[in-house]
């Protein structure tokens, strides 16, 4: 597989064992070709420097942000600012648990580059992927 289409998810307590050894090798992973992403950003110890350290290709939205956009006003300012966060040092940004179309409405509108979640389907065993794969392609051909 060409390295162009791996991407490495790191979580930020992945960071705290060495993080000069690890940031290291993140370099050399990247030098070759391999997408890195921050995952699960704004829970645990989210520290900024982190993304002033590594040039990280995607920071992950943590979906306990996303799942409680309509009832919690901190969520709404967090899921802005890492989107904000995002666009202006040109790093993709994806909301992770999107499942109703008023949170995939907003992420959208935050600036959120990608989403995931229930909203666009659940995980299935691999003898299903083919026959969900055929009926996002109907659903896409009609929309």
């Amino acid at each position: 597989m060409p390295p162009h289409r791996l991407e490495l998810e790191v979580t930020e307590t992945a960071l705290l064992d060495d993080s000069e050894a690890t940031i290291e090798i993140l370099h050399q992973l990247r030098a070759l070709g391999v997408r890195v992403s921050l995952d699960d950003f704004g829970v645990g110890y989210s520290s900024l420097s982190y993304l002033r350290k590594f040039p990280f290709d995607r920071i992950k939205i943590d979906r306990s942000f996303v799942g409680t956009l309509g009832e919690s006003p901190e969520s709404v300012a967090i899921v802005r600012t890492i989107a904000s966060l995002g666009s202006v040092l040109g790093v993709e940004t994806t909301a992770e648990g999107v499942e109703t179309a008023e949170q995939l409405d907003f992420v959208r509108e935050c600036g959120c580059t990608d989403v995931q979640g229930y909203y666009f389907g659940k995980p299935c065993p691999a003898a299903e992927v083919e026959r969900m794969i055929e009926t996002l392609n109907a659903v896409r051909r009609v929309a």
